[in-house]
């Protein structure tokens, strides 16, 4: 009885885009995109899909605004006294466990590139770049090369972190990659071999930073040469 008192009170509470949202991401979470329907969402929602596509179209429509809704928690904020270099690494390290904790995120920004929350992301790593000084031709390659390592590193992350789903299976994941290297033949393989140990231990939030400080070194390079 408690249970049914439950349910009939979960259906008395309006339904709103916002509700609706907010369940879809909770299913994404989960299952992933695979998983998320109207006949899941209704479930979820104690509601019938009818109801729900009074308030959005389809899943497309419903998936970007999932996507929306956690890039814009994700894009907005950050210290306004920070360097151009900090608030990339700051905003580059939001984004990186956003994508940890919505694996789907980066699939979904990587397939709307004109889309308003691919255009956030774009926007606020094209404006420091900007402010570091970068000329004019140089920025859209500066600020995609941001980009495109942010979402492709982030998104490996995330299905690598899906697929071991502890740190115990993180670890004997690289323990076993690490050993398989280090077995290899030393003249085909000489550089591989000789980071084994080092993708054993590794922690792959400092070496996402460590790759956004390469990328910014090198940002930083290239715009001295144009001005030399």
């Amino acid at each position: 009885m408690a249970t049914r008192a439950r349910r009939a009170e979960r259906r008395e509470e309006p339904l709103s885009r916002e509700r609706i949202v907010e369940a879809a991401i909770g299913i994404l979470d989960t299952v992933g995109e695979s998983g998320l329907t109207f006949r899941v969402l209704a479930e979820r929602l104690a509601t019938g899909p009818g109801a729900i596509y009074w308030h959005v179209s389809g899943k497309d429509e419903l998936l970007g605004a999932a996507t929306e809704v956690v890039v814009a928690g994700t894009v907005l904020g950050g210290d306004p006294g920070a360097t151009p270099q900090e608030a990339t690494r700051a905003l580059a390290l939001r984004l990186f466990d956003a994508i940890d904790a919505h694996p789907w995120i980066g699939t979904q920004l990587a397939r709307s590139p004109g889309r308003s929350p691919m255009l956030q992301v774009f926007e606020q790593l094209g404006r420091q770049v900007q402010a570091l000084g970068v000329p004019r031709p140089a920025r859209f390659t500066a600020a995609s090369a941001l980009l495109n390592y942010i979402l492709g590193v982030g998104g490996q992350n995330a299905a690598n972190a899906h697929g071991q789903e502890s740190e115990k299976n993180r670890t004997e994941f690289l323990d076993t990659v690490a050993t398989t290297w280090a077995s290899l033949d030393p003249e085909e393989y000489a550089f591989t071999r000789d980071v084994a140990e080092q993708l054993r231990d590794h922690d792959d939030r400092a070496e996402f930073l460590a790759g956004i400080d390469l990328i910014l070194a090198g940002i930083a390079a290239s715009r001295d040469e144009r001005r030399s």
